[in-house]
């Protein structure tokens, strides 16, 4: 999202669903800052996506979700959109997602989303882009201009630096997700963070670890 916020023909919008996901999910009562959010959003989902298809201020629109938010929605208008999935190594996820929600479960973790969207773009006819975050780490350059070149965007090498601190458009739950992002100024070179991962996790990262493979089987060559 930061890295997209750069271009000068782009707007961004951080996870306008966040909202929606937290009244259909019942996960209110542990993500940190909750009533903050339902009170800093469109509370209805539909409304949210009806938004987002009649915006026409600027030549493109980033809208960043996560999977899980996408939760009793008329998946149809993802037709309309060009559709990125980000996804991670569950190992590093897991020990990043932890400091915030200590005991996750595998509905917290995006994966079986991710991977049920996928399935439901390739229904819908689209090849959806997949991307490990990993690959952007570690050719930042390199693996921008392959993800712009494939969405028929042009590369603006401003995509690869930004201020530190937070962005106008962080959504209101920065505080508690966005610290290392605000801490940077670029993509910093990947280096394998090793972390280890609760014993009672461990069913979680090995469910995690499966999803992930299956996900990454479908990805087509950027």
């Amino acid at each position: 999202m930061y890295s997209f916020a750069q271009r000068n023909d782009t707007i961004v919008v951080d996870e306008p669903l966040y909202a929606h996901y937290l009244i259909k999910s019942g996960t209110a009562d542990y993500h940190p800052g909750s009533q903050a959010v339902i009170q800093s959003q469109e509370n209805d989902g539909e409304k949210v996506v009806a938004r987002m298809l009649k915006n026409a201020d600027s030549p493109i629109y980033f809208y960043k979700h996560m999977a899980h938010h996408l939760v009793e929605l008329d998946l149809s208008f993802l037709s309309k959109t060009t559709n990125i999935i980000l996804t991670r190594e569950p190992s590093e996820m897991i020990s990043s997602y932890v400091k915030v929600i200590p005991n996750p479960e595998i509905s917290d973790l995006g994966y079986q989303q991710q991977l049920n969207l996928i399935n439901k773009l390739l229904r819908l006819g689209q090849h959806p882009i997949i991307v490990d975050s990993k690959s952007i780490y570690q050719n930042p350059s390199e693996g921008l201009k392959r993800l712009c070149n494939t969405i028929k965007i042009p590369f603006q090498e401003e995509m690869l630096k930004w201020e530190v601190g937070p962005r106008i458009e962080d959504g209101i739950w920065a505080k508690y997700w966005y610290e290392n992002v605000h801490n940077s100024s670029g993509f910093k070179p990947y280096k394998k963070k090793i972390k280890s991962i609760p014993n009672h996790l461990m069913p979680l990262l090995l469910e995690s670890e499966r999803l992930f493979e299956e996900i990454k089987s479908k990805s087509i060559s950027l």
